[in-house]
């Protein structure tokens, strides 16, 4: 699925759309899709514990468990264009709605741990497709002076999905006096935390009820009249309804449909800049960063803090992944991507061997793990001035980049490959954390750091800088 290009402004058009809330409503309801990207790939943060507990299982089983939904975001990914092209994209937002629904009441009473996993999969079909479906419905639908800001809102929706999954989590187990697998109502701490995500993915489905379908998409099936209603109610009264239809179908017609064989050619078998995007996507996840979004409440019991503590920290990076994401938002189009990126490299860097030499200090075995309070604090601070870097860098420059970088004629076939790589070095990172962590927890923070620390060669060298670059120009 391709999104519509920016049209040239045409006359009589007004800088300000006579129905913005309107407009920002659309956005909001579509933007829900991130909210729960966000949030079902993060509360799992809560139950990782209580999962190894309740199902007696080693690290290993553990990691395929918690890195399951990363399979069906391949999938929901790989497929949500083309079934947006064939039913409409707020019917794939509906079907969405429904696996997220459903996947939140299999995960939360599961009979076994195959079935726990498998209702994650469907889970991450969800994911995948939100992934998809959000950005380009909101580009489709969003009036071009308004297009960029409005196109914010899917990445703080997934920041705000995250941050809100661990303050459930957070009250549940207070709820529950600081045992995940307390009994609340005859469900376990960690059952409620997996199952509450049913609200706002009931609330997904109802808002997309209320919203119209892309103009794009309903020139695209011949329902012109339909399509001019919506961008009268989107883009004013004064706009030429008449020219703005032909716009969109001008595009459709001059598009390139990309595919993998245009990706070939260069040294290596792949276009360089096609290598680039790869890179870019992988060292986003080699540094570790979901290692905290997933394992952190863990991670923080593994070095002797106990439950509500580190329920409580895990709220609170994610706090500051807010945080970081809105400083990004604001200085990536003033001070450029490549600078924003080799800032979050260098910091990224730091944060991270500043982790592994506090966990070096681990000691003890069991129940009586423990940090001295030096390296307890500095633990504290590098991860979350780690989070704090990497979101106003890296978690936003590296979409920003793989949306600008490649040529117009294998822009779509490019993503699709680097999008991928960021999946599979996704799951690479989350399956194998709990076993590095149960060899050496310092060790595997050296390795973060080393590939924080690799990725500032890696800019320097062969990351094109695109700040201020119309789209035509990426050659």
């Amino acid at each position: 699925m391709t999104t519509t290009a920016q049209p040239p402004v045409t006359e009589g058009r007004k800088a300000r759309p006579e129905h913005l809330g309107h407009v920002v409503f659309i956005t909001a309801a579509a933007a829900m899709g991130g909210f729960l990207f966000g949030y079902d790939s993060s509360v799992i943060n809560g139950a990782v514990e209580a999962v190894r507990g309740r199902f007696g299982v080693g690290p290993e089983a553990l990691a395929q468990v918690i890195a399951a939904a990363l399979i069906g975001c391949a999938v929901g990914a790989a497929t949500a264009g083309r079934v947006a092209d064939r039913i409409g994209r707020i019917r794939v937002m509906q079907i969405a709605a429904v696996l997220f629904t459903v996947s939140a009441v299999g995960s939360a009473v599961p009979f076994a741990l195959w079935d726990l996993a498998a209702w994650r999969v469907l889970g991450g079909v969800a994911i995948g497709m939100a992934s998809v479906i959000g950005p380009a419905y909101i580009a489709e639908v969003a009036p071009p002076t308004y297009r960029g800001r409005l196109a914010s809102f899917q990445q703080a929706a997934i920041v705000i999905g995250i941050a809100v999954s661990q303050l459930v989590n957070w009250g549940v187990l207070k709820l529950a006096d600081g045992d995940q697998r307390g009994v609340i109502a005859g469900l376990e701490a960690w059952q409620w935390m997996l199952g509450v995500m049913v609200v706002p993915a009931v609330l997904y489905g109802l808002l997309s009820f209320a919203i119209p379908e892309s103009p794009r998409y309903l020139i695209s099936v011949g329902r012109t009249d339909q399509a001019r209603r919506v961008l009268h109610d989107v883009e004013g009264r004064e706009v030429d309804l008449d020219l703005r239809v032909s716009e969109i179908e001008t595009a459709m017609r001059s598009e390139h449909r990309s595919t993998f064989r245009d990706l070939l050619g260069g040294r290596f078998g792949l276009l360089p800049i096609v290598w680039t995007g790869i890179g870019l996507s992988v060292f986003q996840q080699l540094v570790g960063i979901n290692v905290i979004f997933y394992y952190s409440s863990s991670l923080w019991q593994s070095v002797g803090i106990d439950p509500s503590s580190s329920f409580f920290y895990s709220f609170t990076t994610s706090i500051i992944n807010i945080a970081g994401t809105v400083i990004a938002m604001v200085f990536v189009d003033r001070i450029g991507r490549k600078p924003l990126a080799l800032i979050g490299s260098v910091g990224m860097a730091v944060s991270l061997g500043l982790a592994a030499w506090a966990f070096s200090y681990k000691t003890g075995t069991g129940a009586n793990i423990s940090l001295p309070d030096l390296q307890g604090t500095v633990a504290l601070g590098a991860a979350h001035s780690f989070v704090l870097f990497f979101a106003l860098s890296w978690g936003v420059v590296v979409w920003v980049l793989l949306g600008e970088m490649f040529p117009n004629k294998i822009r779509a076939a490019a993503l699709g490959v680097a999008a991928s790589a960021q999946w599979v070095a996704n799951w690479l990172i989350t399956v194998t954390f709990p076993s590095l962590s149960d060899w050496n927890l310092s060790g595997a923070y050296v390795i973060y750091t080393v590939f924080a620390a690799l990725s500032v060669p890696f800019i320097l060298a062969w990351v094109p800088e695109t700040k201020g670059k119309a789209l035509e120009e990426m050659g």
